[in-house]
């Protein structure tokens, strides 16, 4: 895989505020419009760079033309090697990770860059609020509410006047892109576990990583919004060659991952303030212990 991999810098300027990291695999359709909303979107000027896997729907050729930063891989190495080779590229204090198949919604970086100046220190993980156009559970997103779920029906003039008014509090829970981290911890966690590869369960372990360093900012900030697709990529893989995230976030951490987003990082909750130790019920407790023996057991 060595052999296959390659790096390629083409902007160098002190005026970036964010590096911004996009894993892309022959998605060229959503990639372009990714970067495109970047671009005319943002309030700040932001290094981009893509990992291109693959590339061979022409999202090399293309990214070349662009002059963007990029990182590439002949074969698809997946969203975790992918994150870290892009890194090594990454020039401002502070790297976002986007997904292509989402839509930077107007002054999203400036709602995140305000609430970066209103940290006391550097131990936050802010994540930006997702659009989505199907219904879902997850508390954290705006849904449903469909401006298009791809970029071939996507109504963005109808998206761009109606965001602003969809309600939503700051929440609790920051682990999914688009998500915004200082790099220097980025650095000290050592940025996504690649035994997560491809990259099921490497966000919550991101997470748990930033959590283990002392971070209990873990902030959704509501104002910064992003239009999301949905699983453009993901829909792609081969079951056979998915990792059982769950399973290894478990084995590693030694709590599921449900019990970490629900209990310690109260995702989807109403934003309250830094996050405190979590106070598990006794069946919470019971299922830990329960859990720890099994691990204990399975490696006998």
């Amino acid at each position: 895989m060595l052999k296959k991999i390659s790096t390629s810098k083409s902007n160098s300027s002190n005026d970036f505020l964010f590096s911004i990291l996009i894993p892309s695999w022959n998605n060229l359709d959503c990639l372009k419009l990714c970067i495109d909303s970047i671009q005319k979107n943002s309030r700040y000027k932001h290094q981009i760079i893509v990992h291109v896997n693959e590339g061979i729907d022409g999202s090399l050729k293309w990214i070349k033309e662009e002059k963007i930063d990029f990182s590439y891989s002949k074969e698809n190495i997946g969203i975790c090697f992918a994150l870290n080779l892009a890194s090594s590229l990454v020039t401002t204090p502070y790297i976002v990770y986007f997904n292509d198949d989402m839509y930077a919604c107007p002054d999203w970086d400036y709602f995140l860059y305000e609430e970066i100046k209103a940290q006391k220190n550097d131990f936050f993980f802010l994540s930006s609020t997702l659009i989505e156009p199907a219904y879902s559970k997850n508390l954290c997103t705006i849904s449903p509410f469909n401006f298009g779920d791809n970029p071939q029906n996507f109504q963005e003039k109808e998206l761009l006047l109606r965001f602003k008014f969809f309600k939503k509090k700051d929440w609790n829970g920051a682990t999914w892109p688009p998500n915004l981290v200082p790099k220097k911890l980025w650095d000290m966690v050592g940025g996504y576990s690649i035994e997560f590869s491809p990259g099921m369960y490497s966000d919550p372990d991101f997470s748990m990583k930033l959590w283990r360093l002392g971070v209990r900012n873990f902030k959704g900030v509501g104002s910064s919004r992003i239009y999301h697709f949905m699983s453009k990529s993901t829909k792609k893989i081969n079951n056979k060659f998915l990792n059982n995230g769950r399973a290894l976030f478990q084995n590693k951490w030694g709590i599921s991952s449900n019990i970490f987003t629900s209990h310690y990082l109260r995702r989807g909750q109403v934003w309250k303030g830094s996050l405190a130790e979590p106070s598990l019920a006794f069946i919470t407790r019971l299922r830990i212990v329960i859990s720890k023996f099994r691990i204990f057991f399975s490696f006998k």
